[in-house]
């Protein structure tokens, strides 16, 4: 028999406490200080039977040919069947100002039908940036995120074994050719763009030096000059300003998750005066197969006859509640709450709030 229940269920996370002071560089991005992403196709060995199956991924047996002939092994018509070896995509991050000889970490993915990378070793792989230049070479032993057990009949997986990182597992081989000290103005990109939060942080850097130094030019940017400053170069004066508290504006949002059944609202999510009514609907499917078999020493065969039976229930929902004015997200989660539905249902209830202009708040699903 298998019910299901034509109910969202949601967990509701009130965020009750006010917007506290936050640090600038927390808020903002510094206009050239930024990472760059770096990609590479590599090789892992040394996995226990975990490997792709070669006549399913042919790129495999190409890049095993393609590193064995650069080390001087003549593979030429030779045919490989191992079990042990996978094709990986090796991704990584360049952090901003990163020189060579440092060490950066990097996450290697499964392409093939590689069933794990567990115990497996990545063979030196180049990372490339998006102009197809090298920057960081990796190599080294993944540690995987999950593990598999198998039999004849059966299999159980826990997290995701295709999938691992390498700690410290890529060395930069090159740099970004990025001179911060020529800058002579630095904007300041908001990773939320506000004008009242852009308006407070122009106010805090100016009272921070005494002067005019900087100024607003939109709802993302602030321009700061170097030169009024009067610091010794452009990373004094980022290293100054970076950690001055900031108590940033934010829209009002409701953020809910279908998949988890989550909502979580903000402090400045308001409500209006409303009456709500809601139900629920119950489907249930129950399957009682029937076999048939001839008479004893009829002609005929057993047979299999499907029988389903198929109900929907309407269940008793509340009746048109009220639901009073909240001014504070306290008010308005104890209004909700006082509808005395299942927690799921309140996600219904959110949407429908929305479309009735009575919740004054951006409404995202995720």
């Amino acid at each position: 028999m298998k019910i299901w229940k034509i109910v969202l269920v949601m967990v509701l996370l009130p965020l009750l406490a006010q917007a506290a002071p936050i640090r600038l560089k927390d808020l903002v991005e510094f206009d050239g200080v930024r990472g760059n992403d770096l990609v590479g196709y590599g090789l892992v060995v040394g996995l226990n039977g975990t490997g792709d199956g070669l006549r399913n991924a042919p790129f495999t047996e190409e890049i095993m040919s393609n590193i064995l002939e650069r080390l001087g092994v003549n593979v030429s018509g030779e045919q490989f069947r191992p079990k042990n070896v996978a094709a990986v995509l090796v991704t990584a991050t360049l952090p901003p100002f990163a020189r060579v000889g440092s060490q950066i970490d990097v996450t290697v993915s499964a392409i093939g039908d590689s069933k794990s990378l567990m115990g497996g070793t990545l063979i030196m792989t180049p990372l490339n940036a998006a102009d197809g230049q090298i920057f960081a070479v990796s190599q080294g032993t993944i540690l995987a995120g999950g593990t598999v057990a198998e039999g004849q009949a059966a299999s159980v997986t826990r997290g995701v074994p295709t999938s691992g990182v390498i700690p410290s597992g890529a060395r930069v081989e090159r740099e970004i050719e990025f001179d911060l000290s020529s800058l002579t103005t630095v904007r300041l990109a908001l990773r939320e763009p506000d004008f009242t939060t852009a308006g407070r942080i122009e106010v805090a850097i100016n009272r921070e030096f005494g002067r005019q130094v900087s100024i607003m030019r939109d709802s993302g940017t602030i321009e700061l000059d170097i030169a009024a400053t009067g610091t010794a170069s452009t990373a004094h004066a980022i290293g100054r300003i970076e950690n001055i508290l900031i108590e940033p504006q934010r829209k009002a949002r409701v953020v809910v998750d279908q998949r988890s059944g989550t909502i979580v609202m903000g402090d400045d999510v308001r409500l209006s005066r409303v009456a709500v009514s809601q139900g629920g609907l119950t489907l249930r499917i129950e399957e009682a197969p029937l076999v048939v078999q001839p008479n004893p020493f009829a002609e005929g065969q057993t047979v299999v006859v499907p029988r389903t039976g198929a109900s929907i229930e309407d269940n008793a929902g509340i009746s048109l509640a009220e639901v009073p004015e909240g001014t504070s997200l306290s008010e308005v989660v104890a209004g909700l709450n006082a509808l005395g539905v299942s927690p799921r249902d309140m996600i219904d209830i959110l949407k429908s709030l929305k479309a009735a202009g009575a919740l004054h708040a951006e409404f995202i699903v995720r």
